[in-house]
């Protein structure tokens, strides 16, 4: 179940990395305001992917 949500929650995230800076920040004149975004969220992409992955072992091939 966490490797479904965890995933989905990638895939909202991939959406929200294409919304907010070019539609939401579309206003902010500093670049800061999008790449703070894109940073946060590429870290959380990653804690996503930890969480959809650490139960993978050799056997599940």
């Amino acid at each position: 179940m966490a490797r479904k949500l965890s995933l989905a929650c990638v895939w909202i995230l991939a959406i929200l990395c294409y919304v907010i800076p070019y539609w939401v920040l579309d206003d902010t004149n500093a670049w800061y305001g999008s790449f703070l975004f894109w940073t946060l969220t590429g870290v959380l992409v990653i804690i996503c992917n930890l969480i959809a992955t650490r139960g993978f072992t050799e056997q599940d091939q």
